[in-house]
């Protein structure tokens, strides 16, 4: 959807907002205290798959869109709304579609600045603006031992099981303590730096809040990392890997003796700027292939990479970035923290490298959310504060100075460009930043 700001719409600037409509399955018997998908209100707080990821952050921009239209008030920039109905499964198509849309004369070829709202504040009372997100690596391994299942009282002890090769595969992955065992994993993550640690000194972050706001202080207490600084360190700038599930073995409930013919495994990765998906494919991979090799085992073993997706890393300090953060002191009355988030968003980093504009992640919502998972809600006083802080953010925008970094066409210098005399001068890429 597009929506011009009013009769000098030419002359503004263009801001594409992106959400996405599609939500992860849920039932009632997977431990939700209501019907996951009828909105219900408890407590200040609505109920519901999806309430907070990501379709109310998507109406939220209907509702600025809408405000103005009832107070008679011209937008301040131009708005272009792209909702998505794939995300949760790969974004299938998506990624091509922005790269055409992208081109002279598409949809998003004079979209000034991007911004997201499909994250979550650090903590459940102060604001943040996100400038980085991890990438994703994610793997399955097969071993299939026979054609079909076996009965394990009749068969069991003369044949090579699956599930027990599987097993050891998984485990040779990781410990205990989170260390990834596979080597060449950490070659490319660059070291910190004394900067970087100020950087987590003043953010708002209690780890006993975060025990329990993700459920762990009932059951063990503990968490891998101690201190803000070194858990905020593991969620945001390290690499980990998790081990997701098994396909093919037996999970109901009760009890069944067999041997299964075939079991997967799936696990994926988070990864950090400078990790490519494409090497860590080949470390996984050579590292499976070994491990299998050492068990000596005759069966069939495959390992896929299903989905793979670099990190994103942007300017905080960039105008599109400004912005957002002014609108969101006016709204709470405090200036947001600046962080970088352990999830991955694909799709930040296709709209930047497809249309070279800056991306800025805007979250409305509370890290207690509990998005994928049962009794996911959205807070109400953060729906209406969010609504109201992205419509001052659309405000901000329409003071910013300068032309329209869209209509830039600047050309970056070559490397032999850069060894003519004066190019040192001439070499910074315009970035039209106001």
């Amino acid at each position: 959807a597009e929506f011009n700001a009013g009769e000098t719409f030419e002359e503004k600037k263009t801001v594409c907002c992106y959400a996405h409509l599609d939500v992860q399955p849920a039932a009632k018997e997977d431990g939700w205290d209501s019907d996951p998908f009828v909105l219900t209100e408890r407590d200040e707080k609505l109920y519901g798959r999806g309430s907070t990821d990501d379709k109310g952050p998507a109406l939220s921009w209907l509702w600025v869109i809408q405000a103005h239209r009832k107070l008679g008030v011209d937008l301040p920039v131009n708005v272009k709304l792209m909702f998505e109905g794939m995300e949760e499964s790969g974004s299938d198509g998506m990624f091509e579609a922005i790269a055409l849309l992208s081109k002279e004369g598409e949809f998003l070829s004079d979209v000034d600045f991007f911004c997201i709202s499909d994250n979550y504040w650090l903590g459940a009372n102060k604001p943040c603006l996100t400038y980085g997100l991890r990438g994703l690596a994610y793997f399955s391994v097969s071993v299939q031992c026979c054609e079909q299942d076996l009965h394990s009282g009749v068969l069991g002890g003369t044949v090579h099981e699956a599930m027990t090769d599987l097993v050891r595969l998984m485990s040779s992955l990781i410990d205990s303590s989170g260390k990834i065992l596979v080597p060449g994993i950490m070659d490319d993550v660059a070291p910190v730096t004394p900067e970087e640690e100020t950087l987590y000194e003043g953010i708002d972050f209690c780890c006993d809040a975060y025990k329990k706001e993700n459920k762990v202080a009932s059951v063990s207490n503990k968490l891998l990392k101690e201190s803000k600084k070194e858990l905020l360190m593991a969620r945001w700038r390290y690499p980990t890997l998790s081990l997701h599930g098994i396909e093919g073995a037996f999970a109901g409930a009760g009890a069944k003796t067999v041997i299964p013919a075939k079991s997967i495994g799936k696990f994926s990765l988070r990864l950090v700027p400078d990790q490519d998906p494409q090497r860590i494919e080949k470390c996984v991979t050579d590292h499976l292939n070994k491990v299998f090799a050492d068990l000596g085992s005759p069966n069939k073993m495959e390992v896929t990479m299903l989905h793979g997706a670099k990190a994103w890393l942007s300017d905080p300090k960039h105008p599109n970035f400004e912005a957002a953060a002014r609108a969101t002191e006016k709204v709470y009355g405090a200036s947001p923290d600046y962080t970088r988030e352990g999830g991955s968003i694909p799709i930040t980093t296709a709209f930047e490298e497809a249309t070279q504009m800056n991306v800025c992640l805007l979250p409305v919502g509370a890290c207690d959310d509990m998005a994928h998972s049962q009794n996911e809600k959205y807070n109400k006083r953060n729906l209406i504060n969010g609504v109201k802080v992205l419509g001052t953010y659309l405000h901000e925008l329409g003071k910013l100075d300068g032309p329209k970094p869209s209509k830039c066409r600047c050309v970056e210098l070559t490397a032999e460009e850069l060894m003519e005399p004066g190019a040192f001068l001439r070499g910074f890429k315009c970035k039209c930043v106001m």
